[in-house]
């Protein structure tokens, strides 16, 4: 969907108005995950994040103070992870005062409002490139001097987030932050991966469910990338890997019953303020796991899993759906791997691991509540 041919009205009005920046020399450049080169006044100290769930890896990077350099953003944080945003407005109530802003993608963005703001980036995911370039927000911006540049932990996660963590580093002058991070996500995915491949296991049948619950539609997927790939790292066969073409897809009924999966996997958060009292899985920081579990429970009654192994055995797991669009992604692997081989990783403690990521990279106390399964004792 276009932009607001008003919006950009009175932005178009704005950019006559305002003067274009004369620090060419503080300027460096840098390549965007499109592969644009863009010259950006760096370390920059005005951000606007084109999606509020990139406070994800500002806050791996400006630890200390992960909400410094960000002076607008877009309101979809408190929607996707109401328990995650809660978390940070705890710790840091001036949140609530951060201008916000709805989608570039959906074309609620207000580029007046962003202009205002004087920033000296604007961070975009890359599902939002086709919307800025059919309203040539690149360019209008440019005039007056803002820079766009695209990251990507969504479309291709394990293509570009070692690349944007990077990207952003060099932006905020946290290279070696950036370094750190990376390495220490790549440990713990090579954690998985050479294990995986000493071992040799068969490859279990996994369907996921991408936000199960959040409508009354079943079911949405993944393709060959994103959970569906995450799937794939750990060990398994992901079963909509053939029927969904790209990264988002739907698979029927029919597909899921006929395929018999060995487990399930719904990815779930907290989505009270979108979908109220709806059957989607609340996983996420501190997350009721006995509510979860129970909801878990009620999504496996549908005409789709009727008589599917995965329900029968009761290898049915619901896990945090943010893990889709974040660098946190190796955590849902060890998770997986481990509900998938639990004998060959039944050493490897995910939520160990996410406690540690929490320890080092974020400002916020860690609270369990991430993933579950019908499985579970507790």
């Amino acid at each position: 969907m276009q932009l607001s041919k008003l919006v950009f009205g009175a932005a178009l009005a704005l950019v006559g108005l305002l003067p274009v920046s004369s620090h060419a020399a503080d300027k460096i450049t840098v390549t965007d995950i499109t592969g644009r080169k863009v010259e950006v006044k760096a370390p920059v100290e005005k951000v606007i994040l084109g999606e509020g769930r990139q406070m994800y890896f500002v806050a791996t990077l400006d630890t200390d103070q992960p909400f410094k350099r960000v002076v607008g953003w877009r309101d979809d944080l408190q929607k996707a992870d109401l328990d995650g945003y809660k978390d940070y407005l705890a710790k840091y109530p001036q949140i609530e005062k951060i201008p916000t802003f709805g989608g570039f993608k959906e074309g609620t963005f207000d580029v007046e409002q962003a202009v205002s703001l004087k920033p000296d980036v604007i961070l975009l995911n890359i599902e939002a490139k086709t919307a800025t370039d059919d309203a040539k927000l690149i360019e209008k911006l440019a005039k007056i001097d803002i820079p766009v540049v695209f990251v990507d932990f969504r479309e291709k996660p394990f293509e570009n987030t070692d690349a944007s963590m990077r990207l952003i580093g060099k932006l905020f002058g946290k290279e070696a932050r950036a370094e750190e991070f990376i390495a220490f996500r790549k440990a713990q995915i090579d954690l998985v991966t050479e294990r995986l491949a000493k071992a040799n296991p068969a490859k279990p049948l996994v369907m996921v469910e991408r936000a199960g619950g959040y409508s009354d539609d079943c079911c949405m997927s993944f393709g060959t990338e994103n959970f569906g790939k995450f799937v794939e790292v750990a060990g398994g066969q992901n079963m909509a890997a053939k029927i969904i073409p790209g990264t988002f897809g739907v698979v029927n009924p029919e597909q899921i019953i006929a395929a018999n999966p060995d487990h399930v996997i719904v990815t779930g958060s907290n989505w009270e303020l979108y979908v109220p009292g709806g059957a989607w899985v609340g996983v996420g920081s501190g997350a009721d796991k006995a509510k979860a579990r129970t909801k878990l429970a009620g999504l496996m009654k549908r005409p789709a899993y009727t008589g599917v192994k995965a329900v029968k055995d009761n290898k049915v797991h619901a896990i945090w759906h943010q893990f889709y669009n974040s660098p946190y992604q190796f955590i849902a692997i060890q998770a997986m791997a481990k509900w998938l081989h639990p004998d060959l990783f039944k050493d490897v403690e995910p939520d160990a691991t996410m406690k540690t990521l929490y320890e080092r990279f974020l400002p916020v106390p860690y609270k369990t509540g991430y993933w579950v399964s019908l499985s579970d004792k507790e």
